[in-house]
C-alpha cells in the first residue's frame, strides 16, 4: 500500500504560458489567490511533501512556503522537463504531478491513483476525466500531467529527453501505466477543467461554487 507520506507533490508552473498573453500563469488570480497557490494548498492535503517547478518570478512562489526548482532542461521544455526536475528533487519513493492552471482538481486523486498503482503493479498512474471532443459527445481521456511516477522512474526520463523526446504519452508508454477514470457518480465534471486563457479562467472562477 502506498502511504500519503511515500508521495512529493509537485505543482507544474514552469510554462511560458503563451496562451494567456505571456504571463506567468500559475501567478494569475483565482479567488483572491494565485492559481498556483491554490493547486499546491489542494496538494498538500494529499501528499507528504510538497514543492513547486517554476521557470521565473522564483521569489513569488518561494513566498508560498515551499521548495522552487527551476527546469533542468533549457528552453521551457515542456511538462516533462518538470517531471524530471521533480524526480531529481524528490526524497520519497512516488511523485504526483498537477498542472499550475486546474485549481479544482480532486481532493482524492493521490489517493485513487495510488490504489490503482498499487493494485496494478504500476510504476505510473494517470487520471483520465470527461472532456468535450469538440462533436457534442463526452469522452474520458487521460489527462497526463496528473500523473504519480515511481521515483525509479528517473533513469528512465533522463535518457528518454536526452533523445530528444518531449512527449509525455510516448514516454508513459514504455511503462507499466494505470489509468484511473474519475467520471465515477459525485466527480465534478469541471474538476479537470484548465484554464489556458484569461477569459477561461474568469469563466472558471464565475461557474465554479466557493470552496467549503
Amino acid at each position: 500500500m502506498i502511504e500519503t507520506q511515500d508521495i512529493t507533490g509537485l505543482v507544474l508552473a514552469g510554462g511560458r504560458g503563451s496562451r494567456m498573453g505571456g504571463v506567468d500563469k500559475g501567478l494569475q488570480n483565482f479567488r483572491g489567490l494565485p492559481l498556483a497557490l491554490h493547486t499546491l494548498m489542494r496538494l498538500q492535503m494529499q501528499t507528504g511533501n510538497v514543492m513547486v517547478n517554476a521557470n521565473r518570478n522564483l521569489a513569488a512562489y518561494e513566498a508560498f512556503g515551499t521548495p522552487v526548482w527551476p527546469d533542468v532542461l533549457s528552453d521551457y521544455a515542456g511538462p516533462l522537463a518538470g517531471f524530471l526536475t521533480g524526480l531529481e528533487r524528490c526524497e520519497t519513493p512516488w511523485l504526483l504531478t498537477v498542472p499550475c492552471d486546474t485549481p479544482l482538481f480532486p481532493l482524492d486523486l493521490a489517493q485513487r491513483l495510488a490504489a490503482a498503482a498499487d493494485a496494478e503493479g504500476a510504476d505510473i498512474a494517470m487520471a483520465a476525466a470527461p472532456e468535450d471532443d469538440g462533436k457534442g459527445h463526452i469522452t474520458v481521456r487521460p489527462q497526463p500531467v496528473f500523473c504519480l511516477l515511481r521515483v525509479d522512474l528517473l533513469e528512465s526520463l533522463v535518457a528518454f529527453t536526452q533523445a530528444g523526446g518531449r512527449k509525455i504519452d510516448a514516454w508513459t508508454g514504455q511503462h507499466r501505466c494505470a489509468i484511473v477514470p474519475f467520471d465515477q457518480p459525485g466527480d465534478d465534471p469541471q474538476a479537470f477543467f484548465n484554464a489556458n486563457t484569461l477569459a477561461e479562467l474568469h469563466a472558471l472562477e464565475s461557474s465554479s461554487a466557493p470552496q467549503a
